[in-house]
């Protein structure tokens, strides 16, 4: 594949990316299903890295559609409401491929659970292969398994197909010392180690995801996705947002 930044003299510090989307975020100003708006505007910003040469694989969660965590509360097995969590993620998937498709882009959706005639099982070498091609990737179904987040799901993925960073995307501007939202005098961090994010106990991602980049060295950097034009000034090597390393 050509790389297009490097034709065009552009800045830019990534080759390959995951970028971890919340359902909740898909959402927009609605209580639930998925924003046509958000998907939109997703589009645009993830268009203008791959016509800069930059290999884009998703992770995106379910929260909008299902939590298996809240139904668990209710008394339905967790093993069954995470399986559905994880069909919730497909729904999501298959909307943001579309919404990429007709923004000129090529997609493939992997599913770590098989649903052939939905979308492609999730290979690893067949991933890497898509990238390669220049096309978007977004994985769903999480790991496949039951008791994991889709944030582990991205720390994995990311790991697996040698992204240079995982980047979480968010409704605030990083990861700050308590919830901005209710603690006026909160304070936003510039940098955190990996152990001080799990000593702390900060909102990230959860212990498992960190644990694992933190094992093979995968930085995460955590920004606000509502701010248009941020994830291409990260490509040129902005410092917005928390970056964990």
């Amino acid at each position: 594949m050509t790389n297009t930044a490097a034709n065009t003299g552009e800045n830019i510090v990534y080759k390959r990316i995951l970028l971890k989307l919340s359902g909740e975020a898909l959402m927009g100003d609605a209580e639930f299903g998925i924003s046509a708006e958000v998907t939109d505007r997703t589009s645009v910003e993830v268009k203008e890295l791959v016509d800069a040469g930059i290999e884009v694989a998703l992770v995106v969660g379910g929260g909008n559609i299902f939590r298996g965590v809240s139904l668990e509360a209710s008394g339905t097995n967790r093993t069954t409401g995470d399986y559905m969590g994880m069909l919730a993620t497909v729904i999501n998937a298959l909307s943001l491929q579309d919404a990429l498709e007709r923004h000129g882009m090529e997609v493939r959706v992997m599913s770590a659970l098989p649903i052939d005639p939905v979308c492609e099982p999730y290979i690893q070498r067949r991933a890497v292969r898509h990238l390669e091609k220049g096309r978007v990737v977004i994985f769903a179904a999480g790991t496949g398994s039951p008791f994991f987040t889709t944030d582990s799901a991205a720390s994995l993925r990311g790991i697996e197909i040698g992204a240079d960073v995982v980047l979480k995307a968010t409704k605030v501007d990083g990861v700050y010392s308590a919830d901005p939202m209710k603690d006026p005098d909160a304070t936003l961090y510039s940098t955190l180690s990996y152990n001080e994010v799990l000593a702390k106990g900060l909102a990230v991602m959860d212990a498992t995801a960190i644990a694992l980049c933190r094992d093979q060295s995968m930085p995460v950097r955590v920004f606000n996705m509502n701010k248009v034009g941020t994830l291409m000034a990260i490509m040129r090597g902005s410092d917005d947002g928390t970056l964990v390393k």
